[in-house]
């Protein structure tokens, strides 16, 4: 199973912030659309970073109550773990455990075609395991 599979089932539509958006902007889109991490676009959609709810902790226990003040790109993550649709579930279960990340974008031939999280990952686990225990079921029942 691919990245890219994935990505057909679940879309790859992609959620994203400007730079210069403040911190609790993100926080509320986080909140919104029930998810850990946007992607922060620079010019020209130029993809320039994460930043995720553990970031934004993080920030919080910095700065504490001026946080209001702080944007995007105080706190972001600029250097990106990415991967590629053709990429398989156990190479990024490998990243995500090496990189300590929980979504990575996903990048084709540079340019951005979605993410991926670690609850995609999961879920898709979840699918293939029950898929195989009901084949063995099946094929043990005759």
């Amino acid at each position: 199973m691919s990245v890219a599979h994935i990505l057909q089932s679940k879309g790859s539509d992609v959620i994203s912030v400007s730079p210069s958006a403040a911190i609790l902007e993100v926080a509320e889109v986080l909140a919104d659309h029930k998810i850990g991490a946007v992607l922060v676009m620079g010019d020209g959609d130029k993809l320039a970073g994460i930043i995720s709810e553990r970031d934004i902790v993080r920030a919080l226990a910095q700065k504490g109550s001026q946080l209001a003040s702080s944007k995007v790109s105080d706190f972001m993550t600029r250097e990106l773990i990415t991967c590629a649709p053709e990429a398989t579930i156990d190479q990024i279960m490998s990243l995500m455990t090496q990189g300590r990340v929980r979504h990575l974008p996903v990048l084709d031939k540079g340019k951005l075609c979605g993410m991926i999280s670690i609850g995609d990952i999961v879920k898709r686990r979840i699918a293939e395991v029950e898929f195989e225990a009901e084949e063995m079921k099946r094929y043990i029942s005759g």
